[in-house]
């Protein structure tokens, strides 16, 4: 069997009558067309607790999420429900699986180059798949966009397909639409060579020689650039239309 499986992710099942709908009010992005989509649950205030991708199986619908934030999503979730009658529970029939390329699954919808992603039972445990991604710029989990500290367009969402500005209203909305209208971000996490790590510094990974770090956009120095950042900061740089 090919080594494909994410092991550091998980899948969080909800189920009952129109989960679509539940889920539509909650979180950034469109989840009532084609999936799989990236999103996020955010504060009141527009900043990231906890990222996922959102697939469709059934009527059900799956999260595919870090395993280290899986329970504490079920937990907020659940909060959410109130007397919906909707289950919101760890699915461990199948697993979240990775290939740099070809032909399986989907392109991520975050990024093609990140590569294919499909739901399957859990074989071997994929290699390569965080120093892709960091490669390209691309941050996720609570490790790198912090627990209720960053907002979610400093985490790129608006570059990254994380975020919808049609959908309606969900947690988070007011600031998030309010960024995004404003039209620059001032802060990003960015992927940069490994540093003394300092107060802007999210996480370090020593073993690929990066780390992630919130950093102004006029600052930010040695941060990796992949074209789809490039792009973004000088879109954030062009005159406002009088």
């Amino acid at each position: 069997m090919q080594a494909t499986t994410l092991s550091d992710r998980a899948l969080v099942r909800l189920a009952g009558p129109d989960v679509r709908g539940f889920l539509q009010g909650l979180v950034t992005n469109d989840v009532g067309g084609v999936l799989p989509v990236w999103a996020a649950l955010l504060t009141p205030q527009g900043k990231a607790l906890f990222d996922f991708l959102v697939w469709a199986d059934g009527d059900d619908l799956l999260l595919d999420v870090e395993r280290d934030a899986a329970d504490a999503l079920i937990r907020r979730l659940t909060l959410y429900r109130l007397r919906r009658p909707i289950v919101i529970a760890r699915d461990e029939s199948r697993a979240v699986h990775w290939a740099p390329d070809g032909a399986a699954g989907v392109a991520d919808p975050r990024l093609a180059a990140l590569g294919r992603r499909w739901l399957a039972p859990a074989g071997e445990p994929a290699r390569g798949w965080r120093a892709h991604r960091l490669a390209l710029g691309v941050v996720e989990g609570v490790a790198e966009l912090g627990n209720g500290e960053t907002l979610w367009l400093e985490c790129n969402a608006r570059e990254l397909n994380g975020v919808s500005f049609a959908k309606g209203c969900y947690i988070g909305q007011e600031n998030t639409a309010r960024m995004h209208h404003r039209a620059k971000v001032n802060r990003r996490l960015v992927v940069a060579p490994l540093t003394a790590a300092g107060e802007r510094t999210r996480t370090t990974y020593p073993d690929l020689g990066l780390m992630i770090e919130h950093r102004r956009v006029e600052a930010l120095g040695d941060a990796l650039r992949p074209d789809w950042l490039a792009a973004a900061l000088a879109e954030d740089q062009r005159p406002t239309a009088v």
